[in-house]
């Protein structure tokens, strides 16, 4: 602009120029200059919207297939013996003698623990001497109410009364004859407490007094562990979303930090029919025969599991899936326009997930949805 001034004061001096051609070059000039400009910067903003609505036209799709779900999960768990007892002493007492100790095999039946109780012995002693007593005074008015009997026989010998006397001494001397049994039987029963057996085959894996102490207190240690680990538990804690689904050929593998490079077997024996609400579990438990006694009770396991479905279902990839807060959903494309379809997850696969909800196969379903594409969109799928 500044050059222009100049050439219109250079204009007007040196030359002879009509003033009305000056005017009009001046003029002419800025108008030209502002309009060059803008048409410079037009040019792209057109080509950048044109090729955004291409973009955002066209959307990548994929047909919708039902398919049979697969997959292998490892889940951890835990091993525990077959069965596990806390030996412990029902009556008060000082230990006699303890017959085994940590590591020890017992046998069912075998005697481990041997309590000394004198009071308990003196019952003992007491309640057969009044079983006793009692035997002999039932035996005695038993012999008294028959020779009455016999004699009753013979008019005018006994009376009616004296006959029904003896029968009464009788009876109830028989009552007491029978309580003082069961009080015996009672008190050996507390005395067979004294020497404690092992319930059942298995092996010692605990032991926490020794000869001399004191037991049969409350909330005391228990005297032995015994545990039966010829064959254990595997328990699992199932995730929710795995408590449909069928385990192939029923059986499992795993394997534990002691024995990393072995796979042992294990079959599914139980379900717990419960959903435990704190981890959104079920818990399933295997049995493995242990006879050689290469695992251990107490030992974490990492178990892999094949589960699939009974029957087909969609897997769509993980891009296909929107999450918000109120939902999921996918988006379906229909006479090339978009529908939002309520989704809910199942498993989950290593590129896939599995999802249920009004879809149907041969559906068109949008590879990378996103909320910024609504639905009732007008789009091109391309595959």
């Amino acid at each position: 602009m500044h050059r222009l001034i100049q050439m219109t004061k250079t204009v007007n001096t040196s030359t002879i120029m009509p003033t009305c051609k000056i005017l009009k070059l001046t003029f002419i000039l800025p108008v030209l200059f502002g309009a060059i400009v803008p048409s410079c910067n037009d040019t792209p903003k057109k080509q950048t919207d044109a090729s955004a609505v291409a973009k955002n036209d066209s959307v990548k799709v994929f047909i919708l297939k039902s398919v049979k779900v697969e997959k292998q999960t490892v889940l951890p768990g835990e091993l525990f013996p077959y069965e596990q007892v806390d030996i412990r002493a029902k009556v008060p007492g000082y230990i006699r003698q303890i017959k085994v100790d940590i590591g020890s095999v017992v046998k069912k039946g075998q005697p481990l623990v041997v309590i000394d109780a004198p009071e308990v012995e003196s019952r003992l002693d007491e309640a057969g001497s009044k079983m006793d007593a009692a035997r002999a005074k039932y035996e005695a008015s038993k012999d008294m109410y028959d020779r009455v009997l016999i004699a009753s026989k013979s008019d005018g010998v006994i009376a009616p009364t004296e006959l029904q006397r003896a029968k009464n001494q009788m009876l109830a001397d028989s009552a007491e004859y029978i309580a003082a049994t069961f009080s015996s039987k009672s008190s050996k029963q507390i005395g067979n407490y004294l020497v404690i057996v092992a319930p059942f085959n298995g092996v010692v894996t605990e032991r926490n007094v020794h000869e001399g102490a004191y037991v049969g207190t409350p909330n005391e240690r228990p005297i032995l562990v015994v545990q039966n680990n010829s064959t254990l538990r595997l328990r699992v804690a199932v995730p929710e979303a795995l408590t449909a689904v069928q385990l192939k050929d029923n059986k499992i593998r795993f394997s534990t930090k002691a024995n990393p490079d072995q796979l042992f077997e294990a079959s599914l024996t139980r379900q717990a029919p419960n959903i435990n609400t704190d981890t959104r579990s079920e818990v399933w438990e295997f049995e493995i025969k242990n006879d050689k006694n290469k695992l251990t009770p107490g030992s974490f396991a990492d178990v892999r599991l094949d589960v699939s479905r009974n029957q087909p279902s969609f897997l769509v990839p993980y891009s296909a899936v929107v999450t918000t807060l109120e939902k999921k959903f996918v988006i379906r494309v229909s006479h090339d326009t978009t529908q939002w379809v309520d989704i809910l997850p199942g498993l989950n696969l290593s590129d896939k997930t599995e999802v249920f909800g009004k879809l149907n196969e041969g559906d068109s379903i949008v590879v990378k949805s996103s909320e910024e594409l609504k639905s009732g969109t007008h789009v091109i799928p391309t595959k």
